[in-house]
């Protein structure tokens, strides 16, 4: 699978969203070594701070089905945004642990706009496990 193909599962993830208060729709669809694809779309909540975003459903999606970061290749999302839609913080905070840092992921829009990134660029300097280590 390509990234463009990758990227309209996104979109078609996006139409799952659960977004009554915001209306910002977010899919994600994230790429596995074998080929496998795995969806998320952000899912609301009338308190906030209770809301999932829609990278970290997929990334959680695929891993309750026994994939480890070793499996991931590939991210995609996509929202209806001018520029190519960005994860948020706490997002990029779980890309970069939970995703190789080689891992491609491509962020876009519905107007077919693509930005492609990685882990590292998306959080340079971020936390890690080795800064809990004494």
């Amino acid at each position: 699978m390509n990234h463009l193909e990758l990227i309209e599962k996104a979109k078609q993830a996006r139409e799952l969203a659960y977004a009554p208060y915001s209306g910002f729709r977010v899919g994600a669809a994230l790429l596995t070594k074998d080929g496998e694809v795995f969806l998320g779309a952000n899912v609301e909540n009338s308190s906030y701070p209770l809301c999932m975003c829609a990278e970290r459903n997929a990334i959680y999606n695929a891993m309750m089905h026994g994939k480890k970061k070793e499996d991931f290749v590939m991210l995609a999302l996509s929202a209806d945004t001018v520029e190519p839609c960005s994860p948020c913080g706490a997002c990029r905070q779980v890309i970069h642990e939970l995703l190789p840092s080689d891992t491609k992921i491509y962020m876009s829009n519905l107007n077919g706009d693509i930005k492609e990134t990685t882990p590292n660029e998306l959080l340079p300097f971020a936390f890690s496990e080795k800064d809990l280590k004494k």
